[in-house]
């Protein structure tokens, strides 16, 4: 009872501070608590998340020792530390995606394992609040020039410190949501405010060499209220381009510190450059900022980055970061079917452009969202939920060990960002479906759904009804006891509008044969696009429907000329799937095949090949599947593009 009764006191503080400082997001996502996924697509995919990848990696954290690290520095067993610096990070990483999984469905076995970890999260950390089992464990001395010999003198660079725990404070936050308990938050709390009085204006200068502790205070800040875990924010952001430790006259991005973008302040920076996982938790920790103070600055660097990324840098698939260099962006244009493209990259792209939404409106952003979700994304799981893949490449030759070594995806790597990432962002899918404002809903994504609405102190569900991504019909029931006004803003693909992505970097080269259509209550309804969204103004009742139907052609697409990589190519794709040809359906092997202008490709429906998908064949019998299902067949030669003839 006491338990119960500190939890609303201290849920009544939080929200009362929080709502003294009115800006944030003017578009607020609709959290997955409210939705009811009744699909067959994501559902299966969110199931094999909570019940397969993860048990699956917290089994593995606790054979690699990362588990074992925690109880180590907080003397509850004997060892030393295992692994390396930045393992600390999976472990938090997982911890959020459990806690999103209790969200969604409570179970006492992972909300107790949750606490037992948690505990020995505890007592690694050091009275100071300092947390960071490899120095707690093996001391100053023994600390190699990566890890710092002492604590923050290498933050800027290799150490992680602040990396670590900026994930730390995004697991805490899901945790506390999820279950109402502070066990957790008190942890990050404490580590947040020792950080907080080592760096200030009048303190310590760093900018964080792996960006995420920036996101991480932003949640901090909207659960406590506190406003120093924003200007701490704000600060790390501001203290980039300002190093003595750079030569910022040189071309090299590791002497310039454009690998970890610490080459020109933030608000100077215009094109997407060095490591992407670093640069776009950046960048999303510059909207989140940008949003809670309103820096019209950061606004203005972010959306030229975004023209940058999508205008140049951005795969078909929705991949980005080309270079196995650094992990890093490429030069314009610079897109090679041997891609790095790495899974976290992916998965901080869809973070960023959601917040470009929330922050702008616009279905471009949920447009580019929607490509990596369902191709750059998706293809780093098996459907098993129990391999990965690190990077994503385009083209595969059946033997190149692209993957960290392997030449399919690995069940686990010993930088396992990937696998954990993949763990906590699965279970959050729900959440980017719907948004709102005080009169608005937008409708962002097509999944089979219930989900639960409360505008104007009224409670309403919206049921949507829909096959896609193999099928382009959309519908949408409203469910109400008392009538409700409000704007319904249902987002209309570019791919749908013959825009492949927002830009000139590809195009269709076969106009749509069909149109997009919109009815209401079964009446044809005039479209009236707003953004990129259909919106019907009105006063919804009970059982009023809408219906979006999206014309499903199959589309070739090619590239600008100047992506030279892939000149004179041409890729396929239909609705938000991108496709690629498979040495297992295509005997004589696919890197040697042309597609022609004139080539036909039809769609066939299989249930039972690769869990249930889309098959495109052409007239002789050139066979497609989507790329996020390659790789489970065996070995063999893949393709995105193909020479177009």
């Amino acid at each position: 009872m006491k338990n119960l009764f500190f939890f609303i006191v201290t849920l009544f503080l939080f929200s009362c501070t929080q709502k003294e400082s009115g800006k944030d997001y003017p578009i607020q996502p609709v959290s997955s608590q409210n939705v009811e996924l009744t699909d067959n697509f994501w559902s299966q995919r969110i199931k094999t998340n909570t019940n397969v990848t993860i048990p699956y990696c917290f089994q593995k954290c606790e054979e690699t020792h990362r588990i074992d690290n925690f109880a180590v520095a907080g003397g509850l067993m004997e060892g030393t530390f295992v692994g390396r610096r930045y393992n600390d990070s999976d472990v938090f990483k997982i911890m959020e995606g459990a806690a999103y999984s209790l969200q969604q469905k409570y179970d006492p076995a992972l909300d107790k394992y949750l606490d037992d970890l948690i505990a020995k999260i505890a007592a690694a950390q050091e009275d100071d609040g300092y947390l960071y089992t490899v120095r707690t464990i093996l001391g100053d001395s023994a600390m190699t020039e990566r890890n710092g010999k002492e604590r923050w003198v290498e933050v800027r660079n290799h150490s992680h410190e602040l990396y670590n725990v900026g994930h730390m404070y995004e697991a805490a936050v899901a945790h506390y949501n999820a279950t109402g308990k502070t066990n957790f938050l008190d942890v990050a709390i404490k580590n947040a405010d020792l950080i907080n009085s080592v760096y200030g204006p009048d303190k310590r200068h760093d900018a964080p060499g792996h960006q995420e502790i920036e996101i991480g205070l932003t949640k901090l800040y909207r659960t406590t209220g506190e406003q120093k875990y924003l200007d701490l924010a704000m600060f790390f952001l501001d203290e980039r381009g300002k190093s003595d430790i750079r030569d910022y006259s040189s071309e090299s991005q590791w002497e310039n510190g454009a690998y970890w973008q610490d080459h020109k302040p933030v608000t100077e920076q215009n094109e997407a450059v060095g490591h992407a996982v670093r640069a776009v938790y950046m960048y999303s920790g510059m909207a989140d900022v940008a949003a809670l103070t309103g820096n019209q600055e950061y606004i203005d660097a972010i959306n030229t980055i975004w023209e940058n990324v999508v205008g140049k840098k951005y795969y078909i698939t929705g991949g980005i970061g080309a270079m196995y260099e650094g992990e890093a962006f490429g030069k314009n244009y610079q897109l090679p079917n041997r891609a790095y493209n790495e899974t976290c990259a992916a998965i901080a792209n869809v973070f960023w452009n959601h917040r470009m939404f929330l922050m702008n409106g616009e279905s471009k952003y949920i447009d580019v969202l929607e490509r990596t979700l369902y191709n750059g994304m998706l293809s780093g799981i098996s459907f098993e939920g129990n391999t990965f893949f690190y990077p994503n490449v385009l083209e595969f030759d059946g033997k190149d060990k692209f993957n960290q070594g392997a030449s399919e995806r690995k069940p686990w790597f010993d930088c396992s960002c990937c696998p954990s990432n993949i763990s906590r962002f699965i279970p959050a899918v729900p959440s980017y479906i719907y948004a709102k404002t005080e009169n608005e809903i937008y409708a962002n994504l097509f999944m089979a759904n219930n989900t639960g609405f409360k505008l104007n102190k009224k409670d309403f569900t919206i049921q949507q009804e829909t096959e896609y991504p193999w099928q382009g019909r959309v519908k949408f029931k409203i469910s109400a006891e008392k009538p409700v006004k409000f704007d319904f803003k249902i987002r209309v693909p570019g791919w749908a509008q013959n825009n492949p992505v927002p830009g000139d970097l590809y195009e269709y080269i076969n106009e749509t044969t069909g149109e997009v259509r919109l009815f209401l209550n079964n009446e044809p309804y005039s479209i009236e696009l707003i953004n990129g969204y259909a919106t019907i103004r009105k006063t919804w009742e009970d059982g009023d429907m809408v219906e979006l139907v999206l014309p499903m052609n199959v589309k070739k697409v090619v590239p600008h000329k100047n992506a030279k990589d892939i000149e004179g190519k041409v890729a396929l794709e239909r609705g938000p799937i991108v496709y690629c040809a498979e040495q297992a359906d295509n005997s004589d092997g696919v890197l040697s095949r042309s597609v022609s202008v004139s080539s036909e490709f039809k769609p066939l429906y299989v249930s039972n090949e690769l869990q249930g998908i889309v098959k495109l064949k052409s007239e002789d019998n050139f066979t497609l599947v989507p790329y996020y299902s390659w790789g489970h067949r065996g070995l063999g030669e893949m393709a995105v593009w193909f020479d177009l003839n």
